[in-house]
């Protein structure tokens, strides 16, 4: 078995001259700016931009409905809530002041009475 021949100075300048040349045809072989396969792949990547923005509007428009309609359930709500807890007040107070009328008509009977015995 041979022993591992190390590159000489020579053969890592040529084997750097062939990655470059290697280098510089890759670049030659890709296609110019005006080629007809890259307009269409330039107008296909933006078509593809143009629907990405197009449904983000969307999204954002849809989750603003969102929003908008979750705040006026949110205000209904809160309206629905003063009404009744006013409506509620309105029933306490008309309770109390039934209540008030009874204990006040029990009071003046009790006095009447205490005055006819006397």
């Amino acid at each position: 078995m041979r022993g591992f021949k190390e590159p000489g100075f020579a053969d890592r300048q040529k084997a750097a001259r062939q990655a470059k040349q290697n280098l510089l045809n890759k670049f030659r072989a890709q296609p110019a700016h005006d080629d007809p396969e890259v307009a269409k792949r330039r107008a296909e990547r933006e078509a593809i931009a143009s629907n990405r923005e197009r449904m983000r509007r969307e999204r954002e428009a849809a989750k603003a409905e969102h929003t908008r309609r979750e705040e006026e359930a949110a205000a209904a709500d809160a309206a629905r809530i003063a009404r009744e807890q006013k409506e509620e007040a309105e029933r306490q107070a008309a309770f109390e002041a039934e209540q008030k009328a009874k204990r006040d008509a029990r009071y003046a009977a009790r006095k009447e009475r205490g005055k006819k015995r006397k």
